[in-house]
């Protein structure tokens, strides 16, 4: 099977469960913006220790950037055959987000003043990834149906990589796993 298909030389792009638009209309807009989001996280994770618990973490939240894409790469008419979870955000994704947020916030002592990103080589690509989410987020507003949970998603998740970079920072504090918090 061939990588090219021509098929998009006349500046469309097929849509998931069919139907084609324009490369630059709202829905491609809007998942090649989470596509970035995703292809930073990959930056970031490469540098961070294979196994270890930053990598963990970042796993399940690249999969998680293919449920997006999946939801945003369906036409309005189709999104019914969308599956919970597997091609459709749901809120229990976003809850999951906070969850990691309350739990990593514990893990260092939180900023009183402006934070200079940078302290690090995977913190600042943790920042530069929370910004590409954050753009994300403003080409979703555009695309996601309402009732869709796409848009909070990528909010929690910029906050989530706020505190994943700060988290990163500060190396001096002993980590906790991730796995068992209350430890």
């Amino acid at each position: 099977m061939k990588v090219y298909t021509r098929a998009g030389d006349d500046g469309t792009t097929g849509l998931l469960y069919g139907g084609r638009v324009a490369k630059d209309s709202v829905l491609p807009t809007a998942y090649g913006g989470v596509d970035e989001a995703q292809a930073a996280l990959d930056a970031a994770r490469a540098e961070a220790p294979r196994g270890g618990e930053l990598d963990q973490l970042l796993i399940p939240l690249l999969r998680d950037l293919w449920v997006l894409m999946s939801e945003l790469a369906t036409a309005p008419e189709n999104r019914h055959k969308l599956t919970a979870g597997a091609t459709l955000v749901t809120a229990e994704m976003v809850a999951a987000l906070e969850h990691h947020i309350d739990d990593v916030s514990t893990r260092f002592e939180p900023p009183t003043e402006f934070v200079a990103p940078g302290q690090n080589r995977v913190s600042a690509l943790l920042d530069v990834s929370r910004t590409v989410v954050r753009r994300a987020e403003r080409d979703a507003l555009a695309a996601a149906e309402p009732g869709s949970h796409v848009v909070p998603y990528l909010n929690r998740l910029s906050d989530l990589l706020w505190t994943m970079a700060r988290w990163q920072e500060d190396e001096s504090l002993p980590t906790r796993s991730i796995a068992s918090p209350e430890d």
